[in-house]
């Protein structure tokens, strides 16, 4: 289960990435794919609180792949890491969505 874990961290570090990115970006950064980023009041606010997200859900993210150095292969277990890790991602967007409400111009 390491190379479970080595994939869960490689992504997590993916998710870290974008937030930095999105901490230096000069124009508004994009949130969902194939969607045009909002007209902002502050970009840099806007920015700076979008890349707090990311960095925040990247780390949260990794912590609950913790489980998979632990447990057995096939292990019903996987199910609840599978399921914070849907919560997690609901979090995410609903975060987001109250940060573009908060900037949105």
């Amino acid at each position: 289960m390491i190379a479970a874990f080595v994939i869960w961290t490689i992504l997590a570090f993916v998710f870290l990435g974008i937030g930095i990115r999105s901490a230096k970006m000069e124009k508004p950064a994009g949130f969902f794919s194939n969607v045009k980023a909002p007209e902002v009041k502050d970009v840099a606010g806007y920015n700076h609180a979008v890349s707090k997200l990311w960095i925040r859900y990247a780390l949260l993210f990794e912590v609950i792949g913790i489980p998979f150095l632990f447990l057995k292969q096939n292990s019903p277990f996987f199910l609840f890491v599978v399921l914070a890790a849907v919560f997690l991602s609901l979090g995410l967007m609903i975060a987001y969505m109250n940060i573009e409400g908060r900037y949105r111009s």
